[in-house]
């Protein structure tokens, strides 16, 4: 058997049937739609176990990831764990190898709800990156909306990010660092400061004064990612960006020139109406 992985997967097969949870290995594979014949080849430490068949695992018989990956924690999560667990589909390669999936604007709304149906996510562009430390566990791209993390982040700019299995977010999350926070509802990139153990929340701050802190409870959460890195739009020449800045300023003063002009005259109609009053 090469993959200790799969050893795991075969122990938690084996204690189902233990259990007499299933009556057999095929009762087993046919519910997990997989063929009969690959399973035994699994079972036999022929072939190593898929991730696709692990995470149907997870879904339908509670199979723990923690204990599958780490060897740490139980075999199969509880009834409250796993009603809050959320399969995390991913995208591999014909090498199996997985893919960085990039969720653009227009798709957040859309991964955010309940949508787990892996077509959803074959619409999505995928890549891939050069450095090791993007080839080891599951990682995502989301674009940045809005201004809320200037300056550290702009509108239009790709993050980069690991993700954090639920169960490791009261340990994992690190205060003051920035994560991709996924809701039931939204997608938000916020820095955040850890409140799990006290309160069972989050609270998500903004690098733009602008806007306010806010708590999320842990119910609310549905994923969590760790920044890893950025993308940022390629700069102007230094030369085009004076440029740029300059014409930013003149249209900025010719704003500001036109509402003292329009406040003057206020103050001149208001003044002569006054005048007239008298």
């Amino acid at each position: 058997m090469n993959s200790v992985i799969t050893h795991r997967f075969v122990k938690c097969h084996d204690k189902l049937r233990e259990n007499n949870i299933i009556r057999s290995s095929r009762q087993f594979a046919m519910v997990l739609d997989y063929l009969p014949q690959s399973l035994s080849e699994i079972l036999k430490g022929r072939r190593d176990v898929t991730i696709e068949l692990l995470r149907k695992a997870t879904e339908i018989y509670k199979f723990n990831p923690i204990y599958i990956f780490t060897g740490e924690g139980a075999m199969f999560m509880t009834e409250e764990s796993h009603k809050n667990f959320r399969v995390l589909t991913i995208v591999t390669n014909s090498e199996n190898d997985e893919r960085i999936v990039h969720v653009p604007v227009p798709a957040q709304a859309g991964y955010a709800s309940e949508i787990t149906d892996a077509t959803f996510f074959q619409d999505l562009p995928t890549f891939s990156l050069p450095d090791y430390k993007y080839k080891v566990g599951t990682h995502r791209s989301f674009d940045v909306a809005g201004d809320s993390m200037e300056p550290t982040l702009f509108e239009g700019d790709k993050v980069i990010c690991s993700y954090i299995e639920p169960m490791l977010w009261e340990t994992s999350i690190k205060d003051n660092y920035v994560y991709v926070i996924v809701t039931r509802g939204d997608i938000v990139v916020k820095r955040v400061f850890n409140f799990i153990r006290q309160e069972k929340c989050l609270e998500l701050r903004s690098d733009n004064e602008a806007y306010d802190p806010y708590r999320i409870s842990l119910s609310d959460i549905r994923e969590v990612w760790y920044v890893r890195s950025k993308i940022s739009p390629f700069l102007p020449s230094p030369q085009n960006l004076h440029r740029y800045m300059h014409d930013e300023i003149m249209e900025l003063k010719n704003a500001l020139l036109k509402q003292t002009q329009t406040i003057e005259h206020l103050n001149r109609t208001i003044e002569a109406l006054v005048k007239q009053s008298q």
